[in-house]
């Protein structure tokens, strides 16, 4: 027979005591009513098994919450929860830093909303990053997004005050990045290397390098410029606009590597609640764009 449920070793076996009844076996008479009732058994048999495979395929395919593993749809849901809480948080960080909604230069900025949320955030980016791979902790992954929201409100308001209309022409730069990366991705004309992996880690290193010893020279007051080495010109061009661009290059890869962690999870069914990690990465990266391009504009117009 040609219907595969019927490929069992107990539909291939013949049963010596049944072999009268079915034609062309000794008997006569009763072997043709044996005949008939088998062919009825076996049409009945036939019919049942393509009715259970039409409900089969008709049905719809099993998600995430029914196989408990990691897929593309929930994490994106699970990166929106994140986002929406980051962004309420972010709202609350605004309102707080300038003590209300003005924007009037005057009025003096907080700087505790940031303050609270980078030194927060990056403790709870450490815990989270070196204890996942043992336990997924959501609560310390909504916790993250909160505090994250209050460094992004403040750092927002801060720069807002200073250069206005800055917040959303850095808040469409990022989402342009972020879009043109993902549809690169998606198309798979970008992709994950290891070649590529590798300079980007020694990039990052350098950039942290690069941007712990500014903070120095800032703070011992050694060079007092408002950006600090990234004041400082090139041939006529600040050199924040030059590392800028790169650092910006470095955050679209490491966007990069955050959609082929999850798809690698995805293919390799890891358990549904790794796609929180993914979120949160994604929320890491994202995060560190904005802030970048933030201070790219802040330096370009602050240059004019």
């Amino acid at each position: 027979m040609s219907n595969f449920a019927f490929n069992n070793p107990a539909f291939q076996k013949q049963d010596p005591r049944n072999v009268a009844t079915y034609p062309g076996a000794s008997g006569g008479q009763p072997g043709m009513q044996g005949a008939q009732a088998a062919s009825l058994q076996h049409g009945a048999m036939d019919a049942a098994a393509n009715a259970q495979l039409e409900g089969m395929y008709s049905s719809p395919s099993a998600g995430s919450l029914e196989t408990d593993r990691m897929s593309v749809e929930d994490t994106v849901w699970k990166t929106a929860g994140l986002f929406a809480i980051l962004l309420v948080t972010a709202a609350v960080g605004w309102v707080w830093s300038l003590g209300g909604l003005s924007l009037d230069p005057r009025v003096g900025v907080s700087m505790l909303p940031m303050i609270i949320g980078a030194l927060g955030g990056f403790v709870l980016a450490m815990v989270i990053t070196f204890t996942s791979r043992k336990k997924v902790r959501p609560a310390l992954i909504f916790a993250y997004a909160a505090l994250e929201g209050l460094f992004v409100g403040g750092i927002s308001a801060f720069f807002e005050v200073i250069y206005p209309g800055i917040v959303v022409q850095a808040t469409l730069a990022t989402l342009a990045v972020v879009g043109v990366t993902l549809a690169l991705f998606a198309s798979g004309k970008i992709r994950a290397s290891k070649k590529a992996t590798k300079v980007f880690m020694i990039a990052m290193v350098g950039y942290l390098v690069f941007s712990v010893l500014n903070l120095i020279l800032m703070w011992t007051g050694v060079n007092q410029n408002a950006f600090g080495l990234r004041s400082v010109e090139i041939m006529g061009i600040p050199l924040g606009l030059i590392i800028g661009v790169l650092v910006v290059i470095m955050a679209a890869y490491s966007l990069v590597l955050d959609f082929d962690q999850i798809q690698q999870g995805v293919r390799n069914g890891a358990p549904r609640k790794y796609g929180w990690v993914g979120g949160f990465g994604i929320m890491v990266t994202v995060v560190w764009l904005y802030v970048e391009i933030l201070r790219i504009i802040a330096i370009a117009r602050g240059s004019n």
